[in-house]
């Protein structure tokens, strides 16, 4: 009696542990996120888009001519890749051994060595490349051209350029599916371009269900797009029919995009200094978090391995004068004051 009394007792312990164990990994996965730290990165002159590697533990962030290189677990910078005129994006080779950036004045896209930080190579694309994904199904690296409107695919094992698509318009993010698809923004139409990769062409346009569409976000399992847009919507689109299923709200002037698989969560940065955070696995599409952030900080990317969001921004001085040539100035970024900005749980 006494020892099957104690295997009961036992059993019963061991059923409490299990389930508050359960309920705190489940509290934990709920927590809200937070801004957990700010890392300065220096320099002057202003930003576009970033990307982390997850394996080496690293962040690419445009900026200006050059693409600054930061260790994600120290927040300290690695090197630079120098020497260009206005970078707007980087795509990274599944292999680990190449990088590729859109330089916009320059019209080309620069091939790095990931090891080194040096350049490979020059290829000439359309006028303003911006928008930049490999497309790991072609190995392909697609280079959206912002004033052109057009694509420059390039085969990433020759380095030469292979096709030029004409878009319907503005391209702006573009995404991939990885099994030959490609997805891109057209930023003045509000649509959604569906690109066969193999091909070479559209096979279909769709509506993205906002204003002005920028950022791009994809939950390949689930087969939905998440364009961020004008008048603080997400669009919510499904990739199989372009089917818009949602339009949850975010912050104002949003510029990039995030999905978390694992938590099933899609993000939003936008330039009033907030982060949207939304349920995608809820009815609705409920608006959990509104984190702030910090002004100007709309731009970000997802690093899935750490559940961490990185955005960029920088304080700004006073706007200059209108001029007959430039009726709208942007304000100038304070050098020295640009930074990264840590989100998580």
């Amino acid at each position: 009696m006494r020892f099957e009394h104690l295997l009961r007792t036992t059993l019963a312990s061991a059923a409490v542990l299990a389930l508050a164990t359960g309920l705190a990994t489940s509290a934990s996965a709920q927590k809200p996120y937070q801004v957990l730290d700010s890392w300065t990165i220096g320099g002057e002159g202003g930003w576009d888009y970033l990307v982390a590697d997850s394996a080496a533990h690293r962040l690419y962030i445009t900026h200006t001519g050059r693409v600054e290189v930061v260790d994600t677990t120290t927040g300290k910078a690695i090197g630079a890749i120098t020497g260009l005129h206005s970078t707007h994006g980087v795509a990274l080779a599944p292999d680990g051994k190449l990088g590729y950036i859109s330089d916009g004045a320059g019209n080309v896209v620069v091939v790095f060595d990931r090891a080194t930080l040096a350049t490979v190579t020059t290829i000439a694309a359309g006028t303003n490349p911006d928008g930049i994904v490999f497309e790991p199904a072609t190995n392909s690296v697609w280079a959206f051209n912002g004033r052109s409107h057009d694509a420059t695919v390039i085969d990433a094992a020759t380095q030469k350029v292979v096709a030029t698509i004409p878009l319907p318009g503005k391209p702006e993010f573009p995404v991939v599916d990885e099994k030959g698809t490609v997805f891109v923004n057209i930023e003045d139409k509000n649509q959604i371009a569906r690109i066969d990769a193999r091909e070479h062409k559209i096979t279909a346009t769709w509506e993205s269900g906002c204003e002005s569409p920028s950022g791009l976000a994809f939950d390949v399992a689930g087969h939905r797009l998440f364009p961020v847009c004008d008048g603080n919507k997400m669009g919510v689109v499904d990739s199989l029919t372009g089917k818009l299923l949602a339009t949850p709200a975010i912050g104002d002037g949003p510029d990039a995009a995030g999905f978390s698989a694992a938590n099933q969560l899609a993000f939003a940065s936008s330039g009033d200094g907030i982060l949207a955070v939304v349920d995608t696995k809820a009815g609705g599409y409920p608006t959990l978090q509104k984190l702030a952030t910090q002004r100007n900080a709309r731009t970000m990317t997802y690093d899935p391995a750490t559940d961490r969001i990185y955005l960029i921004t920088a304080e700004y001085g006073p706007r200059p004068a209108a001029t007959p040539q430039n009726p709208k100035p942007r304000p100038t970024v304070v050098p020295g004051s640009f930074k990264v900005l840590v989100a998580g749980r």
